[in-house]
């Protein structure tokens, strides 16, 4: 059980790491409806995952500059309020409801990875408080580097408290809306919005899983191969995001995450999780 576990981690990480979404939406379908494993326990190991995958890719891409460190330590500061409310009201929301609150996020993740993105640059008018805590940066393309301009500020902030809250309640790392608040709300380019997601989620995570940990929902003997798995792929996952189009692997992944989709709603509507 442990290596298939570790296998279909391995999958997760890859996957989380080139699409800044996390493992996480991944590895709880993975361990609650292939290994029938609690879903209160597959969220506890998915956070230890989510912060393997976060501590793989994020120095990666830190080291090819396209992470916008002064966003994502900015925007920490919501994720981890919200991820420490969400994960001191984990244990008062029945499982079912998590598991349909969990498709939900999973449709949502569907749409957001095959929607088009497009690659934000200079704005016209510099957001002020970009302008005041320096937040304007550079990414490297095969032009050189690019200048692009942070839009937004306090509504990524607020996007950011709701996706900690996310987190904590279903183990994912909530690239999902980490990503749309600095792709579409702060106007990063694609690139730069997922790789400083990667960047964020391993904090986001952390600070909910010593809550679950103290509840006791953190076994090691399914923590730890999830954990080698995800950080195995995601290592791989940072390697391959220069060189690699990831247009067919998001068509893929949205399939994929919309049947598991599917499935957690049918089990949470019927209350067989």
């Amino acid at each position: 059980m442990a290596i298939l576990v570790g296998a279909g981690s391995f999958f997760a990480g890859l996957l989380g790491s080139l699409t800044g979404l996390g493992g996480g939406a991944i590895i709880v379908p993975l361990l609650t409806l292939g290994f029938h494993v609690d879903l209160r326990y597959a969220i506890g190991a998915s956070l230890v995952a989510v912060i393997a995958t976060s501590s793989g890719a994020a120095a990666a891409y830190v080291r090819e500059g396209y992470t916008n460190v002064r966003v994502g330590i900015l925007l920490e500061t919501g994720t981890t309020i919200g991820a420490l409310m969400g994960a001191a009201l984990s244990g008062a929301i029945p499982t079912a409801a998590l598991a349909i609150l969990f498709g939900l996020v999973l449709l949502f993740a569907a749409y957001q990875s095959v929607r088009p993105h497009v690659d934000h640059v200079l704005a016209e008018r510099p957001d002020k408080w970009a302008q005041r805590l320096r937040l304007d940066s550079t990414y490297p393309t095969e032009h050189g580097l690019q200048r692009y301009s942070v839009q937004g500020v306090p509504t990524g902030l607020g996007l950011m408290f709701g996706a900690g809250v996310l987190s904590a309640l279903l183990g994912i790392g909530s690239g999902t809306i980490k990503v749309l608040a600095m792709d579409n709300a702060m106007k990063l380019p694609f690139k730069v919005s997922t790789t400083t997601s990667n960047f964020m989620i391993g904090v986001t995570a952390a600070a909910s899983a010593g809550v679950y940990l103290h509840k006791g929902y953190v076994q090691p003997a399914i923590a730890f191969p999830v954990m080698l798995g995800v950080l195995a792929g995601a290592l791989l996952g940072a390697r391959l995001l220069t060189g690699l189009r990831t247009a067919l692997l998001r068509r893929l992944f949205a399939i994929l995450i919309t049947a598991v989709a599917l499935e957690m709603l049918y089990k949470g509507f019927t209350g067989t999780i």
